[in-house]
């Protein structure tokens, strides 16, 4: 029989533990002289945003589950409240809001390995504003820095609390937004260095502002007076040595100055209603997006179905919520009271934006300055149905889409050669979450609870269909070969 040397030898504790200290002191020598930065042991890979790093939606975990369900390959789970946005991972402990009560928002902090409760934080929201289902209240995903949580709702602003321990740090006051078709506040923040950025795209008074990460106070703040209500998030593009923040909303892509808020560049190519996030890969910047209506048709269809009660085709003013009687009598021209047939084509628009619907499935190179539309722009596909709803994914070198009816396209990022368009994914229904990929896998939430698990490569191929159990509209996290799946009350971990 064949033993090891260890077992052949004395055992001498005291011996081994110093000719470990030793090799790892050897090695650490070694790799500080070669350059090559340790990363601490059991230190956790973040999702610190909605969708990750840059709300890029791809992970760099390995040994991620094809086949689970709720009642599979679960590590915990957590009850939460009502809520969508997603579950956000930072230095080992995972966050995630919920309404608690009628009028109360919670923050949750769990372990991220083992579920444990860690804090749970409280929030007064008062009086809540008009909604649309099925969009929640705690529909907004936090954003973390690994010392410090950032969440954001609609009547309490941006507040800020102890990463470790939940204690208060600061807590900002910021316009309440006000949308005229009643959707709903959904915009979340995202970190950038020692700032907070957020936008916040309403139909009333839209903004970008950054934040000091430490104080709360505002750095700068840039009014987007063009846009009409939309949930773009921003996200950073590095390109010709700089780094640009970048947001999409009605008509235009806007690149910003991170340190001043200042506009770099514009193109001018999206469209009216503007809900997905773009993404950026290698300093090109990626947008998928549908709006309903053709190039032609303004906001006279959607007003008229959702404001004009007696249905006689014009507006009156008590059927406009009061916060937009400003910009209603800026819409009435002629001043009778209405917004009447010749005046709604162009009402509560800005001037110089009155942008169409459509879909667009676009490339655009960052690092420009002042109008990019007729020299950035490096390719343009239209009418290939991206949705209204759920962002791109761009992952290895490849664009995926996926749309109500789970009707799913890829394409080529160099080119936007089609690899796939429209091919079933084998779940139908409604898609809310955006997909995410990692570890050559491709995860698909639909709202009717099931996750669609694709095979990340040039020809389509579904791997698996897993139940669930409840709604998701949120986008799963990924972090430490371990999914995060929050349906509409619950927080799963799951794990090979």
């Amino acid at each position: 029989m064949v033993r090891s040397n260890l077992a052949s030898t004395h055992f001498s504790p005291t011996g081994l533990i110093k000719r470990i200290f030793a090799v790892a002191v050897a090695f650490a020598v070694l790799a500080s002289l070669l350059g090559v930065e340790l990363e601490a042991p059991g230190r956790a890979e973040d999702w610190p945003q909605f969708r990750g790093v840059n709300a890029s939606g791809v992970s760099t975990s390995a040994s991620l589950p094809i086949e689970f369900s709720f009642q599979s390959k679960v590590k915990w789970e957590a009850t939460l409240g009502d809520g969508i946005g997603s579950p956000i991972i930072a230095a080992g402990r995972v966050f995630n809001t919920a309404m608690t009560g009628e009028q109360r928002f919670s923050l949750f902090a769990h372990d991220a390995a083992t579920g444990k409760p860690l804090w749970k934080r409280d929030y007064d929201t008062g009086v809540l504003p008009r909604i649309t289902p099925p969009n929640s209240h705690a529909s907004s995903t936090p954003a973390s820095d690994g010392k410090r949580v950032f969440a954001y709702f609609s009547t309490v602003g941006m507040i800020a609390v102890d990463a470790a321990t939940g204690a208060d740090l600061w807590q900002a006051k910021l316009p309440k937004p006000a949308y005229l078709m009643d959707w709903g506040a959904a915009a979340s923040p995202v970190v950038y260095k020692d700032t907070v950025l957020f936008c916040q795209d309403d139909d009333l008074a839209p903004y970008l502002v950054a934040l000091d990460a430490a104080t709360g106070a505002v750095r700068w703040r840039t009014t987007r007076n063009e846009m009409l209500a939309g949930y773009s998030i921003p996200v950073l593009c590095e390109s010709n040595g700089r780094t640009d923040v970048v947001v999409a909303g009605s008509g235009k892509l806007k690149g910003y100055d991170p340190a001043t808020g200042a506009e770099r560049w514009t193109c001018n190519t999206m469209l009216r209603t503007i809900m997905t996030s773009p993404v950026v890969k290698d300093g090109v910047i990626y947008v998928a997006v549908q709006s309903y209506g053709d190039a032609t048709r303004t906001l006279k269809f959607a007003l008229l179905e959702w404001l004009d009660t007696n249905q006689d085709g014009i507006l009156a003013r008590k059927e406009v919520p009061q916060e937009f009687w400003e910009k209603f009598d800026t819409s009435d021209r002629n001043k009778d009271g209405y917004i009447g047939t010749d005046e709604i084509d162009t009402a509560f628009q800005h001037p110089a934006n009155q942008v169409g619907g459509g879909s667009i499935i676009q490339a655009i190179r960052g690092g420009g300055s002042g109008d990019v539309t007729k020299t950035h722009v490096m390719w343009t596909l239209e009418n290939r149905s991206p949705s209204n709803l759920s962002s791109p994914l761009v992952s290895r070198d490849r664009l995926l889409v996926v749309k109500a009816g789970g009707l799913s396209s890829c394409f080529e990022v160099a080119d936007g050669k089609p690899l796939w368009q429209l091919s079933r994914i084998k779940n139908l229904g409604e898609y809310y979450a955006s997909p995410i990929a990692a570890d050559g896998k491709i995860y698909i939430a639909g709202r009717n609870g099931f996750i669609v698990v694709l095979e990340d490569g040039p020809a389509m191929k579904v791997l698996a269909r897993n139940d669930m159990g409840n709604d998701i509209l949120a986008t799963p996290s990924i972090a430490d070969g371990r999914l995060f799946i929050r349906t509409r009350d619950k927080v799963y971990c799951v794990a090979e």
